[in-house]
């Protein structure tokens, strides 16, 4: 493939994922805008002289397509804007700080699901139909089932409430991290197991590896060397809905936890109509998904050049 190829496809990936940011952006704010109350309704109201200072101060006073090409042109400049929750920050200083969380927790939940789920998996293929294989499969449905905004109380149930072992919530110590590393994991693991035992089964049954085994090579050789890398290939594309279940799926866990993380902040900001915090962390959100899903297509082209040619 000639380099000029190579740059046109580039070349339009980027332009769709602007399109897809600009279109994500506009629709949020336009449904920020559209629900009921304002960023500084309260109870107790304020004198009508705080508020229209307040509202001149975040330019609310604005009609609304000026407010809207005001906060695009800061967002094209790098500058998601003043957070009206938290007055002493910017919204590019609250998600700097929560980005770091959010990553950490969620790639360390993505590489636990990978780590267990692909060798249980295979595992679990090789023995098909015994009873070991019904028993992780089972386990495995149940973890898909039980959603992440009752695993994780049951987790804080059993091993900090009961058994004491590890902290209920907060963050900064190592053991922080543990129950909300797993709740996040355990649906991934689950689904991980199944994929692997599925696509495991379908390339063990291909005419190749049985023209292979007929040639008396053996089973540790048949795995390794001709079965694995096809049947991974499932599993590397489902690598990107996987990391969006772990970027999305974090808002429920940080918020049970008490962790200072985007999805904790996605969900203060929408409670509080904290218009450019929320947009703030949808844009950054969005494109760590474009992101994802580019590498992910990367890898998989990689791995099967057929891909790479018919795209």
């Amino acid at each position: 493939m000639s380099a000029r190829t190579v740059a046109a496809r580039w070349g339009s990936r980027l332009l769709e994922a602007l399109i897809t940011l600009w279109l994500l952006a506009t629709l949020c704010f336009a449904l920020l805008r559209a629900a009921p109350g304002g960023p500084f309704d309260t109870e107790k109201a304020a004198p009508p002289e705080v508020q229209a200072a307040l509202a001149t101060q975040y330019r609310l006073d604005r009609p609304l397509l000026a407010q809207y090409g005001a906060w695009l042109g800061d967002v094209a400049r790098g500058d998601l804007g003043p957070s009206f929750q938290y007055p002493d920050y910017t919204v590019n200083q609250l998600v700097a700080n929560a980005l770091p969380v959010s990553a950490l927790n969620g790639g360390l939940a993505l590489l636990l699901a990978l780590l267990l789920g692909i060798p249980l998996g295979i595992w679990s293929a090789l023995r098909a139909g015994r009873w070991i294989d019904r028993v992780l499969m089972f386990v495995a449905g149940l973890g898909l089932a039980v959603p992440k905004f009752v695993a994780a109380p049951l987790l804080v149930l059993l091993f900090a409430v009961t058994l004491h072992w590890l902290p209920a919530g907060g963050w900064g110590e190592w053991n922080n991290i543990v129950l909300p590393v797993i709740a996040l994991a355990l649906p991934n693991l689950a689904y991980c197991a199944r994929l692997t035992r599925a696509s495991m089964l379908e390339t063990l049954s291909a005419d190749y590896l049985r023209a292979a085994r007929a040639r008396g090579l053996s089973e540790t050789r048949l795995l390794f060397a001709h079965a694995l890398k096809p049947a991974m290939l499932p599993v590397v594309a489902w690598l990107s809905p996987a990391l969006i279940n772990v970027v999305t799926g974090s808002a429920v866990v940080e918020q049970v936890f008490g962790i200072p993380g985007m999805g904790r902040y996605f969900v203060q900001g929408a409670l509080n109509r904290d218009y450019t915090l929320v947009l703030g962390v949808v844009l950054v959100v969005g494109a760590l998904i474009v992101l994802i899903n580019t590498l992910v297509d990367a890898v998989r082209a990689r791995m099967d050049p057929r891909l790479d040619a018919s795209a």
